[in-house]
């Protein structure tokens, strides 16, 4: 009898024991998937495992390079019955989506080429898609999800062949064709013969992605995950990332390094195939105005199959490194709601810059609704983290963000609010873009610009602590809280010299630009601040009754790189300490203007702000401005990461 068949016959006959008896499968690169899975017989290939394992069961991968997509076929029945991919403890394991490739035949210099077969991509081939969609903007060339590595390193994609068969400059170039039965590459390796060195090219869209949503309740921990030729991920498709969730609840995706996507890296967002606006990219027409675009089904305003936290969202991704990603390192569309980002590091995101358009950020979500996004490390992102439409209840706590040049650490866009910003060190040139209603700064260290305007879109909002939709209304700015925040006007130093050059409006150093032409007094909501701090040139707001302003006093920030961690050099000044402040809690921020919602946790509880970025207890009668409670006087070198 066919052993296969046996293994296969036995897994059904056991899977009702499986809540008494779950079991766990190993794969090992000298494993065979006619055998039995178990440890002295493992199996070659995650996919087979996953196609066995039922809720409760383990997934144990030992070490390796693995070239294949996982597929899971289901998930888990409840946090408690999960079905769980781990990498073995303390073995490497990688999972990508390229494949090896020699025959490299040399054209000139450091230009080799090689040919191969259509077959060799199956279904799919990243040489001949395009990246592509709903706010991409291509530079007038076109873009191919297919990539070439040398020894890891990922080449440039050029825009025409003659440019491939120049000299190599700072950056190597790839350029490629498809034709009826082959496809042929042209590579610069610079002094390198690619027969005699790892060269990979991307031939999976994806690394851990199911082809189906509702595959709920599964861990994803220890892997590298790499190279995949993933697509354009705006909010009006199904966005793939290397790996995704497609529209399921529940997953938990940690302590991996995630890296080599073409666009997105780890995806929480809408799903596709059986659910709405899955494969039909919205075109708009010429001219078409933010408005219109707004109220479009392309913000995902129509997308609602399913989206309750019964049935989406409620994931934790914590703890992984996520880098190399040319569109966003987490991306979602509605499919984040009630999810803990946490612990992670996010870097070097959209820094090729071939191509630019508006989904670029370390995080982007839409309509995030309690999420949280708490104890993360984002920098050399296009943008840091992005909130775009309906975000409402999320609490963004104890991040370090810096570098972030091009753009902004924090963007809220068409966000009704709350969202309550505490405790984070934000160290770019541009801090804030704010573009929102309703948003709580509180004990944050700000050290570079703010830029508030006004939005001539609507905001949709929701009932509380859930995904029940109650109207749009226009966003005239405002109601923002801000209390007990340290505002400079640097001078930057930095182990990573990115930033901007202070150069703009005085004004957008501290609050001084919500007094401006960016959100006229005259239509905006009330704004609320006291117990800030200002130093270094950084001005008060005129809504600030008692603002503590040194101008002259400057705190010296600087970041230093070592070996064991990220360390902040400030200096503080004994006066600080007499800045009388508020603890600021639940009562005292008060509700969201448009959703009437509080300043709450996400069970509807109270909170207040009674620690400090590295938990130390705040004095609760007269807490310290910024995010470190008493860290004493002059200089002080922190580790912060």
């Amino acid at each position: 009898m066919n052993k296969t068949f046996v293994i296969h016959f036995a897994v059904l006959l056991l899977a009702p024991l499986a809540t008494m008896h779950a079991a766990e499968f190993h794969v090992a690169t000298n494993g065979n998937d006619v055998g039995m899975g178990c440890g002295p017989d493992p199996f070659r290939t995650i996919q087979h495992a996953a196609d066995l394992a039922q809720p409760g069961d383990v997934i144990t991968v030992h070490e390796g390079v693995y070239r294949e997509r996982i597929n899971p076929p289901r998930g888990g029945e409840s946090d408690a019955k999960r079905i769980t991919y781990q990498a073995a403890p303390g073995e490497k394991v990688v999972i990508t989506g390229s494949e090896i490739v020699k025959g490299w035949t040399k054209v000139q210099d450091d230009v080799w080429k090689v040919t191969i077969s259509n077959s060799f991509f199956g279904g799919f081939n990243s040489y001949s898609d395009l990246i592509q969609g709903a706010w991409f903007l291509p530079k007038n060339r076109l873009h191919h999800p297919g990539a070439v590595y040398l020894n890891g390193e990922w080449l440039n994609e050029a825009a025409k062949k003659d440019v491939v068969l120049k000299p190599a400059g700072t950056n190597a170039l790839w350029f490629g064709t498809v034709g009826a039965t082959n496809t042929t590459l042209w590579a610069q390796f610079k002094g390198a013969n690619p027969n005699e060195q790892l060269v990979e090219i991307n031939v999976r869209q994806s690394v851990f992605y199911p082809d189906q949503p509702g595959r709920n309740y599964i861990t994803v921990r220890g892997f590298t995950m790499r190279q995949a030729a993933t697509p354009w991920a705006p909010p009006n498709v199904e966005q793939v990332g290397l790996i995704g969730v497609n529209w399921s609840r529940g997953w938990i995706i940690e302590n991996n390094i995630i890296r080599d996507s073409a666009c997105c890296g780890v995806s929480l967002g809408i799903g596709g195939r059986g659910h709405k606006g899955g494969d039909k990219p919205i075109v708009f027409a010429p001219g078409a105005s933010n408005a219109e675009k707004s109220k479009s089904s392309a913000d995902g305003s129509a997308f609602t199959d399913g989206w309750d936290k019964a049935n989406v969202g409620s994931h934790i991704v914590r703890n992984n490194e996520i880098s190399r990603c040319e569109q966003a390192g987490i991306v979602g569309l509605k499919g984040a709601v009630f999810s803990v980002i946490t612990g992670n590091t996010i870097h070097d995101i959209h820094m090729r810059r071939l191509f630019s358009g508006s989904e670029m950020a370390g995080i982007k979500f839409h309509d995030a609704i309690d999420v949280k996004i708490m104890h993360n490390y984002i920098y050399r992102a296009w943008r840091g983290i992005w909130l775009d439409g309906g975000a409402q209840g999320v609490r963004i706590s104890n991040n370090l963000l810096h570098d972030n040049e091009s753009a902004n650490d924090l963007f809220f866009e068409m966000d009704p609010g709350p969202i309550l910003v505490d405790n984070n060190l934000l160290l770019s040139g541009n801090v804030v873009y704010d573009r929102s209603v309703s948003v709580a700064y509180a004990h944050n260290l700000i050290a570079g610009r703010i830029e508030p305007h006004a939005e001539e879109r609507e905001a949709r909002w929701y009932t509380p602590h859930s995904t029940e939709r109650i109207k749009f209304k226009n966003i005239p700015g405002g109601d923002d809280r801000f209390y007990n925040n340290i505002f400079v006007k640097p001078t930057h130093t930095s182990a990573w010299p990115l930033w901007p050059e202070p150069q703009s409006d005085e004004n957008s150093f501290g609050l001084a630009s919500y007094d401006g032409s960016g959100l006229s007094p005259l239509i905006r909501y009330p704004m609320f601040m006291a117990g800030n701090v200002f130093l270094a040139g950084a001005k008060p707001s005129q809504d600030e009754k008692d603002p503590f302003v040194q101008a002259q006093f400057n705190p010296a920030i600087k970041l230093d790189e070592r070996k064991d961690g990220v360390y902040l050099h400030i200096t503080f000044n004994p006066t600080i300490h007499d800045r009388k402040t508020e603890l600021v809690t639940t009562e005292r921020l008060g509700d969201a203007k448009l959703p009437q919602e509080r300043f709450e946790n996400p069970d509807g509880s109270l909170l207040k702000i009674d620690s400090d970025y590295f938990g130390k207890s705040r004095n609760g009668s007269n807490p310290t401005p910024g995010p470190f409670e008493n860290p004493g006087n002059g200089l002080c070198i922190l580790k912060v990461w």
